[in-house]
């Protein structure tokens, strides 16, 4: 994570009615958006559930700096309880699960064992789960989460966590350049508002940034609306 957090900004009134614009951009009624598809490219695979069952969880930046306290993502607590049923369901499965760790450079929210730095959820020990640290976006970079996948003949995966624009973005786009299957339940994700800057935009809310994220990741990613439509299942060579 290479981001510092941005405290919300705005009024709850404000921060509200963003939401609520988000919704109803979210939900325009079928005309609307049948006539907007006409003018854009494909994008993800959105708004069914996922066909098969994924091989792994990947919890992506959990970390107290970024879900908990006045500095969390505004939406902070969904994401950790979306986050809790996905990590209850991987285990009960026998999915292979991994928590990725950011470790921030000097000063920051993350750095290395401060409090910021710990993992939020806890670690369940043994074979199937895992730690792996990193100091990119990119869950991949540098790490031996690459080897720890194919190791485990895991080939389709699903990810939640934060930041959705960044290190969630980052690493499913390696994921699947790497040839992995990549789920992304829309629930189970999140950002921080961008803040406004003069002479290019108004604040925009973490929910449309989100959402960007997802559309950016292309048409390979398998966007679900819920982390309850995502299913697990053990790894090949763990059966």
């Amino acid at each position: 994570m290479t981001a510092t957090p941005v405290p919300r900004t705005g009024t709850a009134t404000e921060i509200d009615s963003a939401t609520a614009t988000a919704t109803e951009i979210e939900t325009a009624p079928a005309a609307e958006t049948a006539t907007a598809a006409e003018h854009t490219t494909a994008g993800p695979t959105t708004g069914v559930e996922a066909a098969e069952a994924v091989e792994a969880l990947l919890l992506v930046d959990l970390q107290t700096a970024f879900v908990a306290g006045d500095e969390a993502v505004p939406d902070a607590a969904r994401v950790l309880d979306r986050g809790r049923a996905l990590l209850a369901r991987a285990r009960a499965a026998g999915a292979l699960v991994v928590h990725l760790q950011n470790d921030g450079a000097p000063g920051t929210v993350d750095e290395p064992h401060t409090p910021g730095w710990e993992l939020h959820l806890p670690v369940a020990p043994g074979p199937r789960e895992s730690v792996v640290r990193k100091s990119e976006d990119d869950g991949f970079d540098g790490t031996p989460l690459g080897a720890l996948l194919d190791g485990a003949g895991v080939r389709s995966l699903a990810l939640c966590g934060v930041l959705s624009e960044m290190c969630v973005a980052a690493t499913a786009r390696t994921a699947l350049a790497r040839d992995f299957r990549v789920v992304l339940p829309h629930d189970a994700h999140a950002t921080y508002d961008i803040p406004a800057a003069a002479g290019i935009s108004e604040r925009v809310p973490a929910a449309l940034s989100s959402r960007a994220a997802e559309w950016a990741l292309g048409d390979e990613v398998e966007i679900v609306p819920r982390a309850a439509d995502v299913t697990f299942t053990a790894p090949r060579r763990a059966r």
